[in-house]
Order: C-alpha cells, then sequence, then structure tokens
C-alpha cells in the first residue's frame, strides 16, 4: 500500500495540512479545531493506517535553531571550506550547524538525513551523492526546508546553489587553446555526477569550438577508490613519444595535487613540457613552483547563498522567487604560471 502523508488526508478530507498535523499531534483543541474535524481526521488516520514519521514529529515540537549539513568528506578541501562559510553564516543568524560526511555512499547519506531529522535540526545543506532521490522526495513531501549544494537532481524542483562546471572548464580548455596546446589531456573521476559529466561536455565543447577532434586517449577516467595509485601509471602512458600531451587539465583539485606528485617523480617539466590547469584549487596551489592555473569556485558565495535560503524556507519567508532559490553561480579563472602564460 502506497505510503500516507498528511498532504493527502488533509487534500481528502478538504482540510489543511496544519490541521492534520496539529490534531494527529494532540493539539486540535488548543487551537480551536472543532470536535468534528478532530474526529474525522483521527478516523481517516487509523482507517488507512497513518504512522507519523520523523519528518513530521520533528516538525511539530518547535525549532531547536539547528541546522544539519551534509558533504561527502569533510577532510576534503572544498567541503571543508564550504563547512566553515555555512558555520559562520549559520551562527550570524542565530544558528547551531551539525556536520556529517557521506564519503560518497548513497546509503550513509540516507542514514545521515535520518539522524539529523532525529536530532530535531530545523532544516539540512546537502551535497548528496546524486543517488538518493527517494531521501530528497521524502523531504518535499514533508515541506521539511532543505537546499542541495554543489550537487542537484536535475529532473527534481528543488532549492539548489550550483557553479556553471561546464563554463569553468570550457574557459580553461580555451585558454590552454588560445596558448597552442592542441593535445590537451582531460584527467577525471569515473562517475555519473552531473558535475563530472558537466565538465567532460565543457572540454569537448570547447575543443569541437576551436576545430581540435577529440582524442580518446586524451580522456582518463580514474576509478575513485584507486586513483593515487593508478596516477603515476596514466601520466606515464600519455607522455610517452607516441601519445604525448602538451597539457593536461584535471577535473578536480584533489586530480590535479596527485598528477603534480607523478609528473615531478616522472622529471616532466611543467609548462615547458606539459601545461597544467586544474578545476577547483588547494591553498598551495599558488605555493608551488611553477604556481597551478585554476578555475576557482566562489565557495563562500555557496556557503552563504545556502544558508540564506535554508533560513527563508525555515521562516516560511518566500518572498524570494522561486527562480532566485535555484543559483548557478559563475566560476573565476586564475591563470598561473604552470600554463606558461
Amino acid at each position: 500500500m502506497k505510503k500516507l502523508y498528511l498532504k493527502d488526508i488533509a487534500k481528502n478530507l478538504n482540510v489543511s495540512k496544519t490541521a492534520v498535523s496539529l490534531v494527529l499531534n494532540n493539539k486540535g483543541d488548543e487551537n480551536k479545531i472543532s470536535k468534528e474535524t478532530q474526529e474525522r481526521i483521527i478516523a481517516y488516520a487509523k482507517k488507512y493506517n497513518y504512522v507519523p514519521n520523523q519528518l513530521a514529529r520533528g516538525l511539530s515540537r518547535g525549532k531547536s535553531e539547528t541546522i544539519g549539513l551534509i558533504i561527502p568528506n569533510i577532510s576534503d578541501t572544498f567541503y571543508a571550506q564550504i563547512a566553515g562559510f555555512v558555520e559562520a553564516r549559520a551562527m550570524e543568524m542565530g544558528y547551531t550547524v551539525v556536520f556529517s560526511s557521506s564519503y560518497e555512499k548513497p546509503e550513509k547519506e540516507s542514514k545521515l538525513i535520518q539522524s539529523m531529522l532525529n536530532r530535531q535540526v530545523d532544516g539540512l545543506i546537502i551535497s548528496s551523492t546524486q543517488k538518493n532521490e527517494k531521501d530528497i522526495l521524502r523531504l518535499q513531501e514533508n515541506d521539511f526546508p532543505f537546499v542541495l549544494i554543489d550537487r542537484h537532481y536535475p529532473n527534481l524542483d528543488t532549492n539548489y546553489v550550483i557553479v556553471d562546471n561546464f563554463g569553468g572548464i570550457y574557459h580553461a580548455t580555451k585558454h590552454l587553446l588560445d596558448l597552442g596546446r592542441k593535445k590537451i589531456g582531460f584527467v577525471t573521476i569515473k562517475s555519473d555526477l552531473d558535475a563530472m559529466q558537466q565538465r567532460l561536455l565543457g572540454y569537448i565543447k570547447a575543443l569541437d569550438d576551436h576545430g581540435v577532434e577529440q582524442d580518446g586517449r586524451f580522456v582518463s577516467e580514474l576509478d575513485q577508490k584507486t586513483y593515487v595509485t593508478d596516477m603515476a601509471e596514466m601520466i606515464r602512458a600519455i607522455t610517452t613519444p607516441e601519445k604525448r600531451v602538451d597539457a593536461l587539465l584535471f577535473s578536480t583539485h584533489y586530480l590535479a595535487r596527485e598528477g603534480l606528485r607523478a609528473l615531478n617523480e616522472l622529471n616532466i617539466q611543467i609548462p615547458d613540457e606539459v601545461a597544467i590547469a586544474s578545476f577547483s584549487e588547494m591553498s598551495a596551489f599558488d605555493l608551488v613552483n611553477p604556481p597551478i592555473t585554476a578555475v576557482i569556485q566562489p565557495v563562500q558565495k555557496i556557503g552563504d547563498l545556502a544558508v540564506d535560503i535554508l533560513v527563508d524556507e525555515m521562516k516560511g519567508d518566500h518572498m524570494i522567487k522561486t527562480k532566485d532559490k535555484r543559483i548557478v553561480l559563475d566560476t573565476n579563472f586564475k591563470i598561473r604560471k604552470s600554463c606558461g602564460a
């Protein structure tokens, strides 16, 4: 049997969802809901075996002034920065933040969402694995406030704050092409994430727009679990005389870090032999020799906007237009010496 939600009871009895919630939480009398309406709601809920879920209970217990933040990995510099900015912005607005890492595991993400709800958080900010559509839908069904960051579900109508992954990589690829680099290797992670797919598409489109035929040998997709050990072998393969690239574009900062390590071990000179650019960066990218060209994500803006949108949702303030709650931010491009110009 299909799960029964508050909104289903409200619709079938032609009453408000708020009234249903109040009655089922024994608050009908104090809110002056008629005895007849209360009896109808209770009878309907019993007849169709309505079971209050944690979301509904959380909504009925008032506010905890706490926000839950679920990210893939708090030790990753990008997500650690986002967490810091989310916490700072939330504190400005009177909220504390509870952090958890999903480690890209859908089942862990699902458990974390439930755990956050059990802790009575007022809202959630989630960088999802994009494999938990059912949990996101469940939040929507219960009108629970949440905002997606960095990743979103293209087929779901949700609030989100992401960056222009396609445009960021397109710009980086174009820069390398404008410098005369025609054999550009693209190093990425095997992933179904929309962000990663958009970065690959941006690279391909830039080559196409500049009349450079894509060579499948120059695209390397490494496994998330073994990229550290596989990087050196991959770099060695695409820098042989027969298949030598003259530039490498990494789809993430952590791939760029391992790529630099491998290039140094192989004594390949940057940028004389191979130019380097990365999507996203680490703090050391401007300290290494040569400093690394990178697509810069507006990390603070991501964190600030996510909190602002979430707080508006939690307060029921719908003054922000719907379209403004689905935000795609531009990236910046920082040119450094690793490209040669």
